[in-house]
Protein backbone atom coordinates (compact mmCIF):
# COMPACT_ATOMS: atom_id res chain seq x y z
CA UNK A 1 0.00 0.00 0.00
CA UNK A 2 2.88 2.04 0.35
CA UNK A 3 3.53 2.64 -2.91
CA UNK A 4 0.79 5.58 -3.22
CA UNK A 5 2.49 8.72 -2.53
CA UNK A 6 0.36 10.01 0.11
CA UNK A 7 0.11 6.43 2.09
CA UNK A 8 4.81 7.06 1.81
CA UNK A 9 4.12 10.71 2.99
CA UNK A 10 1.89 9.68 5.79
CA UNK A 11 4.39 7.04 6.90
CA UNK A 12 7.13 9.42 6.62
CA UNK A 13 5.20 11.56 8.68
CA UNK A 14 4.55 8.93 11.32
CA UNK A 15 8.26 8.18 10.82
CA UNK A 16 9.40 12.02 12.01
CA UNK A 17 6.17 11.88 15.15
CA UNK A 18 7.96 8.88 16.70
CA UNK A 19 11.39 10.09 16.05
CA UNK A 20 10.80 13.62 17.47
CA UNK A 21 9.60 11.61 20.58
CA UNK A 22 12.41 9.81 21.24
CA UNK A 23 15.40 13.23 21.95
CA UNK A 24 13.69 15.14 24.75
CA UNK A 25 15.20 13.48 27.43
CA UNK A 26 18.65 12.79 25.91
CA UNK A 27 21.55 14.92 26.64
CA UNK A 28 22.47 17.99 24.44
CA UNK A 29 26.08 18.60 22.87
CA UNK A 30 27.64 21.80 22.47
CA UNK A 31 30.53 22.82 20.12
CA UNK A 32 32.59 25.93 20.33
CA UNK A 33 35.34 27.90 18.73
CA UNK A 34 37.10 29.56 20.29
CA UNK A 35 41.27 30.98 20.31
CA UNK A 36 42.63 27.72 21.13
CA UNK A 37 40.47 25.31 18.77
CA UNK A 38 37.04 24.07 19.09
CA UNK A 39 35.54 22.43 22.36
CA UNK A 40 32.75 19.36 22.51
CA UNK A 41 30.93 19.42 25.61
CA UNK A 42 28.18 16.84 26.70
CA UNK A 43 27.24 14.68 29.82
CA UNK A 44 26.82 10.92 29.29
CA UNK A 45 25.16 8.23 31.68
CA UNK A 46 28.74 5.47 31.14
CA UNK A 47 28.53 5.76 27.02
CA UNK A 48 31.00 8.29 25.38
CA UNK A 49 28.95 10.50 22.59
CA UNK A 50 32.32 12.09 21.40
CA UNK A 51 35.02 10.51 19.48
CA UNK A 52 37.90 11.31 17.21
CA UNK A 53 37.50 10.62 13.29
CA UNK A 54 40.62 11.95 11.67
CA UNK A 55 43.18 13.85 12.53
CA UNK A 56 41.20 17.15 12.59
CA UNK A 57 37.95 16.14 13.08
CA UNK A 58 35.75 14.85 16.22
CA UNK A 59 32.03 13.28 15.65
CA UNK A 60 29.88 14.07 18.53
CA UNK A 61 26.41 12.45 18.62
CA UNK A 62 23.04 12.18 20.46
CA UNK A 63 20.69 9.74 20.02
CA UNK A 64 20.99 5.14 20.46
CA UNK A 65 23.96 4.42 21.23
CA UNK A 66 23.86 1.51 18.75
CA UNK A 67 22.99 3.98 15.97
CA UNK A 68 25.52 6.34 17.12
CA UNK A 69 28.31 3.94 16.85
CA UNK A 70 27.19 2.50 12.84
CA UNK A 71 27.67 6.06 12.04
CA UNK A 72 30.76 6.45 13.70
CA UNK A 73 32.51 3.58 12.01
CA UNK A 74 30.99 4.56 8.83
CA UNK A 75 32.98 7.56 9.13
CA UNK A 76 35.77 5.99 9.96
CA UNK A 77 36.10 3.87 6.98
CA UNK A 78 35.00 6.72 4.77
CA UNK A 79 38.06 8.83 6.61
CA UNK A 80 40.41 6.52 6.26
CA UNK A 81 39.97 5.31 2.50
CA UNK A 82 40.18 8.92 1.78
CA UNK A 83 43.11 9.60 3.03
CA UNK A 84 45.15 6.60 1.73
CA UNK A 85 43.56 7.05 -1.83
CA UNK A 86 43.53 10.87 -2.06
CA UNK A 87 45.34 12.45 0.99
CA UNK A 88 45.17 13.97 4.30
CA UNK A 89 44.32 17.09 3.76
CA UNK A 90 41.39 15.77 1.69
CA UNK A 91 39.60 14.19 4.77
CA UNK A 92 37.46 17.35 5.87
CA UNK A 93 34.32 17.50 7.77
CA UNK A 94 32.24 18.94 4.89
CA UNK A 95 33.37 15.98 2.05
CA UNK A 96 32.21 13.45 5.43
CA UNK A 97 29.37 15.27 6.23
CA UNK A 98 28.20 15.55 2.10
CA UNK A 99 29.41 12.60 1.06
CA UNK A 100 29.15 10.53 3.78
CA UNK A 101 26.89 10.80 6.42
CA UNK A 102 23.88 12.50 4.47
CA UNK A 103 23.29 10.11 2.46
CA UNK A 104 23.04 7.49 4.45
CA UNK A 105 21.06 8.85 6.53
CA UNK A 106 18.61 10.21 4.58
CA UNK A 107 18.09 6.82 3.02
CA UNK A 108 18.04 5.07 6.24
CA UNK A 109 14.89 7.65 7.30
CA UNK A 110 12.93 7.15 3.73
CA UNK A 111 12.98 3.58 3.71
CA UNK A 112 10.23 2.91 5.28
CA UNK A 113 10.34 -0.50 5.95
CA UNK A 114 13.70 -0.14 7.50
CA UNK A 115 14.86 1.34 10.64
CA UNK A 116 15.75 5.20 10.93
CA UNK A 117 19.21 6.19 12.39
CA UNK A 118 17.29 7.64 15.89
CA UNK A 119 20.75 9.90 16.26
CA UNK A 120 21.70 13.41 15.52
CA UNK A 121 25.14 13.72 15.14
CA UNK A 122 27.55 17.01 14.96
CA UNK A 123 31.24 16.48 13.06
CA UNK A 124 33.58 19.20 14.39
CA UNK A 125 36.84 19.93 12.09
CA UNK A 126 39.21 22.43 13.75
CA UNK A 127 41.27 25.06 11.33
CA UNK A 128 44.76 26.75 11.81
CA UNK A 129 43.15 29.41 12.37
CA UNK A 130 39.91 30.27 13.92
CA UNK A 131 38.80 31.68 11.22
CA UNK A 132 38.64 28.28 9.11
CA UNK A 133 37.09 25.75 11.94
CA UNK A 134 33.93 24.08 10.90
CA UNK A 135 30.61 22.29 13.00
CA UNK A 136 28.21 20.46 10.99
CA UNK A 137 25.64 19.34 12.64
CA UNK A 138 22.86 16.79 11.06
CA UNK A 139 18.98 15.75 11.53
CA UNK A 140 17.51 12.42 11.84
CA UNK A 141 16.19 12.84 8.75
CA UNK A 142 19.41 13.95 6.63
CA UNK A 143 19.43 17.48 6.96
CA UNK A 144 22.80 19.29 8.19
CA UNK A 145 23.84 23.00 8.39
CA UNK A 146 27.48 24.28 8.67
CA UNK A 147 28.09 26.85 11.46
CA UNK A 148 31.34 28.25 12.08
CA UNK A 149 31.75 29.49 15.68
CA UNK A 150 28.93 27.63 17.86
CA UNK A 151 27.29 24.55 16.82
CA UNK A 152 24.46 22.62 19.20
CA UNK A 153 22.55 19.03 18.97
CA UNK A 154 19.22 19.14 20.69
CA UNK A 155 15.72 17.62 20.79
CA UNK A 156 14.24 20.39 18.39
CA UNK A 157 16.21 22.90 16.10
CA UNK A 158 14.38 25.54 17.64
CA UNK A 159 16.17 25.94 20.88
CA UNK A 160 19.36 26.47 18.42
CA UNK A 161 17.46 30.25 17.89
CA UNK A 162 17.55 31.02 21.63
CA UNK A 163 20.72 29.67 22.44
CA UNK A 164 22.58 31.62 19.08
CA UNK A 165 20.82 34.84 20.99
CA UNK A 166 22.82 33.80 24.43
CA UNK A 167 25.61 32.98 22.34
CA UNK A 168 26.04 36.35 20.89
CA UNK A 169 26.36 38.25 24.28
CA UNK A 170 29.24 36.82 25.12
CA UNK A 171 31.42 37.63 22.66
CA UNK A 172 35.00 36.14 21.31
CA UNK A 173 36.15 33.60 23.77
CA UNK A 174 39.73 33.71 24.20
CA UNK A 175 40.16 30.44 26.92
CA UNK A 176 39.76 27.25 27.73
CA UNK A 177 38.39 27.89 31.06
CA UNK A 178 35.93 30.68 29.53
CA UNK A 179 35.40 28.34 26.65
CA UNK A 180 34.18 25.55 28.82
CA UNK A 181 31.95 28.18 30.94
CA UNK A 182 29.93 29.38 28.43
CA UNK A 183 29.61 25.65 27.12
CA UNK A 184 27.91 24.93 30.23
CA UNK A 185 25.76 27.64 30.51
CA UNK A 186 24.14 27.10 27.01
CA UNK A 187 24.01 22.90 27.98
CA UNK A 188 22.36 23.99 30.71
CA UNK A 189 19.82 26.49 28.98
CA UNK A 190 19.10 23.67 26.16
CA UNK A 191 18.39 21.05 28.75
CA UNK A 192 15.78 22.72 30.60
CA UNK A 193 13.85 24.17 27.67
CA UNK A 194 13.66 20.75 25.61
CA UNK A 195 12.50 19.20 28.94
CA UNK A 196 10.20 22.06 29.89
CA UNK A 197 6.50 21.53 30.03
CA UNK A 198 6.39 25.39 27.42
CA UNK A 199 8.38 23.53 24.68
CA UNK A 200 7.39 23.47 21.59
CA UNK A 201 5.68 19.94 22.03
CA UNK A 202 2.54 21.41 23.32
CA UNK A 203 0.96 22.49 20.60
CA UNK A 204 -2.61 23.84 20.23
CA UNK A 205 -5.56 21.35 19.98
CA UNK A 206 -5.58 19.94 16.48
CA UNK A 207 -2.60 21.60 15.28
CA UNK A 208 -0.02 19.59 13.63
CA UNK A 209 3.26 19.23 15.49
CA UNK A 210 5.95 21.16 14.57
CA UNK A 211 9.75 21.48 16.11
CA UNK A 212 10.50 25.20 14.74
CA UNK A 213 8.12 26.39 16.89
CA UNK A 214 10.28 29.28 19.01
CA UNK A 215 11.55 28.75 22.31
CA UNK A 216 12.20 32.73 23.52
CA UNK A 217 12.73 32.44 27.02
CA UNK A 218 16.08 31.87 28.34
CA UNK A 219 15.63 30.23 32.01
CA UNK A 220 17.20 32.66 34.74
CA UNK A 221 20.89 31.85 36.30
CA UNK A 222 19.69 30.09 39.15
CA UNK A 223 17.67 27.54 36.79
CA UNK A 224 20.23 26.96 34.71
CA UNK A 225 23.14 26.48 37.36
CA UNK A 226 21.00 24.41 39.50
CA UNK A 227 20.75 21.99 36.27
CA UNK A 228 23.78 21.42 35.82
CA UNK A 229 24.49 20.90 39.28
CA UNK A 230 21.76 18.42 39.59
CA UNK A 231 23.27 17.03 36.43
CA UNK A 232 27.42 16.84 37.61
CA UNK A 233 26.07 15.22 40.66
CA UNK A 234 24.76 12.14 38.41
CA UNK A 235 26.09 11.85 34.91
CA UNK A 236 29.98 12.25 33.66
CA UNK A 237 30.99 15.57 32.01
CA UNK A 238 32.97 14.94 29.01
CA UNK A 239 34.69 17.06 27.19
CA UNK A 240 36.96 17.38 23.87
CA UNK A 241 39.32 19.61 22.58
CA UNK A 242 40.71 20.24 19.22
CA UNK A 243 43.80 21.65 20.09
CA UNK A 244 44.82 23.28 17.16
CA UNK A 245 48.22 24.88 19.15
CA UNK A 246 49.37 21.51 19.64
CA UNK A 247 51.98 21.35 17.56
CA UNK A 248 50.87 17.97 16.56
CA UNK A 249 49.12 16.57 13.58
CA UNK A 250 46.50 14.87 15.85
CA UNK A 251 44.42 17.84 17.73
CA UNK A 252 42.21 15.50 19.46
CA UNK A 253 42.68 15.41 23.58
CA UNK A 254 39.81 14.25 26.00
CA UNK A 255 39.69 16.63 29.06
CA UNK A 256 39.62 14.34 32.16
CA UNK A 257 37.94 15.34 35.24
CA UNK A 258 41.57 16.06 36.79
CA UNK A 259 41.80 19.15 33.35
CA UNK A 260 38.17 19.81 33.88
CA UNK A 261 37.93 20.33 37.80
CA UNK A 262 39.86 23.66 37.86
CA UNK A 263 38.23 25.11 35.29
CA UNK A 264 34.59 24.56 36.29
CA UNK A 265 33.24 27.47 37.82
CA UNK A 266 32.12 26.58 42.25
CA UNK A 267 28.32 27.84 41.23
CA UNK A 268 28.25 25.09 38.96
CA UNK A 269 29.86 22.89 41.52
CA UNK A 270 27.50 20.27 43.43
CA UNK A 271 27.73 21.03 46.86
CA UNK A 272 28.67 18.52 49.35
CA UNK A 273 26.29 17.41 52.14
CA UNK A 274 28.59 18.34 55.75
Amino acid sequence: MYEEPYRWIEAVANRRTYLDDQFPQGNPLIGVSFTQGILLLTFNRGTEKIYEIYDRIALGGMGHPADLEKLRYTLLDMAHVEGFQRSPSDVTASRLMKNGLAPVIKQAFEEIFKAPYIAKVMLAEVGPTQDRDHLFSINYDGMFEEQREFGLLAATSSIRETLVEDWKAHGPLSSLQSALEVSLRLWGISSLLQTSPSSPETEEEGAAPSTTTSVSTIPDDEAIASRIRETLSKETLECVLLDRESGKMETYRSLGQADLQPLIPQYFVPTTEP
